[in-house]
């Protein structure tokens, strides 16, 4: 008899799991440093686009083989903008961002995930660079189940108009990804091989 319990959306959502974490681990080891420096290159003339003036850009600290966006931290903050890190305040929480600029100490955080001191400012960002384990052609993205970031999203969304774009490898693009209705749509998506508007 079948467990009623079962939830299918997340039991694909698990599947895609370690398919994706297979295709990271492929793509990182291919591309690596190269990638994290040619999506800089594309961050920098993009973000600014979106919306004028000086903005607020949260990003994150990679862990594991995650692309590290770092580098494309500091050429946005080099450009005059404000820069922050993520903070997790407990597993049903959203997130929140506190101003880290290049240089600033860092400290670990849940998860071993290095984010800023705990006395530096909260920043409101305008917008949020989000990493991934798959990302589709609709723009939705595979993350690691905990829902931090679409918890976040959701909330940023309901204050002011907040745009994410995630962050990956090219390797790590799938057709269709299984979603839910808590699922955050990603406004841009950024790899070595450039960015692009999900349809």
């Amino acid at each position: 008899m079948p467990d009623l319990d079962v939830d299918p959306i997340a039991q694909a959502k698990q599947a895609a799991r370690v398919q994706a974490r297979e295709a990271r681990a492929r793509a990182h080891a291919a591309a690596g440093t190269a990638a994290a420096a040619a999506i800089a290159t594309h961050l920098l003339p993009l973000l600014p686009g979106l919306r004028p003036g000086p903005l607020t850009i949260a990003g994150y600290h990679p862990k594991g083989d995650e692309v590290d966006v770092l580098p494309g931290l500091s050429g946005l903050a080099a450009a005059g903008h404000t820069t922050a890190l993520p903070v997790v305040m407990g597993r049903a929480w959203p997130l929140v961002f506190r101003l880290w600029r290049p240089g600033h100490p860092l400290v670990p955080g849940a998860f071993r995930i290095m984010e800023p001191m705990g006395d530096a400012p909260l920043a409101q960002p305008d917008i949020v660079l989000v990493p991934l384990l798959a990302f589709d052609r609709a723009g939705y993205r595979l993350g690691y189940g905990g829902g931090f970031y679409d918890r976040t999203l959701e909330v940023l969304r309901a204050e002011a108009p907040t745009i994410a774009v995630g962050i990956g490898y090219a390797g790590q693009g799938v057709d269709k990804l299984p979603i839910d209705a808590y699922d955050q749509k990603l406004d841009w998506i950024v790899t070595e091989q450039g960015a692009w508007r999900p349809a």
